[in-house]
């Protein structure tokens, strides 16, 4: 009790990087077991428009394949179901769409869907002690500051259950990526963009991923995918299939907005050596090709902003020829779990797919 006590209440000491050395806190790989996962129900027609119907389709799909229900007893196979709704109105809804799934409703107000980014991110200790972490969030840089996104951190904290830790920086969940084993991925782009911590360089950042995310060895990339939000998140750069195996996107088409930009990306892992001196091994997946919305514009459509479950690997698909081809690729990086692919073409309107809106606890 004591020392939950006093990790609660850890922005009240001084100096932060002691505590955080005192209780060596790590994230865990995501493909090792969760004890839930949390999202947050589509449910803004202002944000969504005429296509909130198919974006919550897509959604109930996600969670569908997350939870992984048992047909013949309807008992979940997967993982438990964390849902923020924002009033009873919603939750009505939401139940009525979810229903026979293992879930658990919370009426927390939220700005959107992209609860990677708004809600904590689930560190273990030394002990195994979960924590859950709430960094700093300013609207993906000020560019969409969306009422009570800024809160849905900490509230998520409290409902969780677990301790948390107020860290005084800006970061986003899908920012990092994690092998854990104490290596981990991240874009110039985002982390030295000086729209979230302007008075932390390259150095600085790097010291605050290892007292925070518990690693020894930062690999940086440079540039993200074309009109990404995020300026760059990682998640749909550049992922972990285990422990010194990377995945990355090439291009088949001669018209692919990124396919440069996924050239440097693969050269750049190849090159690398993780915190155990290995260099990485790296499988290359097909891009999507040029995905774009309705008026034309290209979005920022990756195969490798899947979520990895307890029991599956769940991607994103867009509708391109490439579908089939990444997913059945992806699928033999993770030989121990079912690997399928889901729609995302509604919910990537909004500038994600299904590690955007997803954020694990670890058992």
């Amino acid at each position: 009790m004591l020392i939950g006590a006093l990790v609660q209440n850890l922005e009240y000491f001084r100096p932060l990087e002691v505590i955080m050395a005192l209780y060596q806190f790590s994230q865990p790989a995501e493909w090792e077991p969760h004890k839930s996962c949390w999202l947050a129900w589509p449910s803004h027609e202002d944000l969504w428009g005429e296509i909130l119907d198919e974006v919550q389709r897509e959604f109930v799909a996600l969670c569908t394949a997350i939870a992984d229900p048992d047909p013949a007893t309807g008992f979940s196979r997967g993982e438990h179901l964390e849902i923020l709704v924002p009033d009873a109105k919603q939750l009505k809804i939401a139940q009525k769409a979810l229903v026979g799934l293992s879930v658990h409703f919370h009426l927390i107000p939220f700005g959107d869907i992209w609860i990677r980014d708004t809600a904590p991110v689930f560190m273990k200790d030394s002990q195994g002690k979960v924590t859950a972490f709430c960094f700093g969030f300013n609207g993906w840089g000020g560019k969409y500051e969306l009422p009570h996104d800024s809160e849905v951190s900490a509230q998520v904290a409290q409902a969780s259950g677990c301790p948390s830790v107020s860290i005084p920086w800006i970061l986003e969940g899908g920012s990092i990526e994690v092998d854990g084993e104490g290596t981990c991925l991240t874009s110039r782009q985002c982390l030295l963009n000086p729209n979230r911590n302007p008075h932390m360089g390259e150095a600085e950042i790097e010291k605050g991923l290892q007292e925070t995310y518990g690693v020894q060895k930062v690999i940086w990339l440079n540039d993200g995918l074309l009109n990404d939000h995020t300026d760059g998140h990682i998640d749909t750069i550049a992922r972990f299939a285990a422990p010194g195996l990377a995945l990355c996107m090439e291009a088949n088409e001669a018209d692919d907005p990124n396919r440069q930009v996924m050239l440097e990306i693969a050269k750049d892992l190849e090159a690398a050596v993780d915190a155990q001196g290995r260099k990485l091994t790296v499988v290359r997946v097909p891009s999507p090709g040029k995905i774009t919305d309705e008026d034309g514009r290209i979005m920022p459509a990756s195969y490798l902003n899947f979520y990895i479950s307890n029991k599956s690997v769940i991607v994103p698909t867009y509708g391109s020829p490439y579908d089939a081809d990444a997913v059945a690729i992806i699928a033999k990086c993770f030989p121990s779990k079912r690997t399928v692919g889901r729609s995302a073409k509604a919910i990537l309107e909004g500038g994600g797919a299904f590690h955007c809106i997803t954020q694990q606890v670890p058992v």
